[in-house]
């Protein structure tokens, strides 16, 4: 697997693009809003310059082949409204994590829904994934519907070792 060029993901209502530095201030709001954080145990950009260094980060990995970061655009390509990624990829490569965050004012409205199901497709039939993961805090509970309406399934003898709140979710891709 190696990510040479980054792969756009055109859905019906979305464009799921490349993160770019002038998406510093979404990515401010989303990591840092007290609401769209309470269920997550992740380092905060409440400033510019934090920002601009989780961007470089995501921009590495993806350069490392590490993981996709994608942002979410509602309409206006260039109004990030939430992120989808896939990312810590098995040795083997046929396991990779996904990840997700959506503002506020974009819940609700079916677009994590929509972006998540592009980019299980995109896993498993052009990364040819055979299992994508989830963790999710166990109270979270619009983030286990929409995992549970994406057909992925709980794991309960599997526990998340960094974060013992979070439940562990799992899609198999269909042979």
């Amino acid at each position: 697997m190696n990510f040479s060029t980054f792969p756009e993901i055109q859905t019906e209502r979305l464009l799921l693009r490349l993160l770019r530095t002038s998406d510093w201030e979404a990515i401010s709001y989303l990591r840092s809003d007290k609401d769209i954080n309470k269920f997550i145990k992740r380092s905060t950009a409440e400033s510019k310059e934090k920002a601009f260094e989780f961007i470089e980060k995501i921009e590495k990995g993806f350069n490392k082949n590490d993981m996709l970061y994608w942002a979410i655009t509602h309409n206006n390509p260039d109004e990030m409204v939430g992120s989808v990624c896939l990312w810590n990829f098995s040795e083997d490569r046929k396991t990779a994590e996904v990840g997700y965050d959506l503002s506020a004012t974009h819940q609700g409205k079916r677009i994590m829904d929509e972006s998540l199901k592009s980019v299980v497709n995109y896993g498993f039939n052009t990364l040819n994934l055979n299992t994508i993961e989830a963790y999710t805090h166990k109270r979270n509970t619009r983030s286990k519907n929409l995992l549970k309406r994406n057909g992925f399934n709980l794991l309960t003898e599997k526990q998340d070792e960094n974060n013992l709140d979070n439940a562990v979710y799992e899609l198999k891709r269909a042979l």
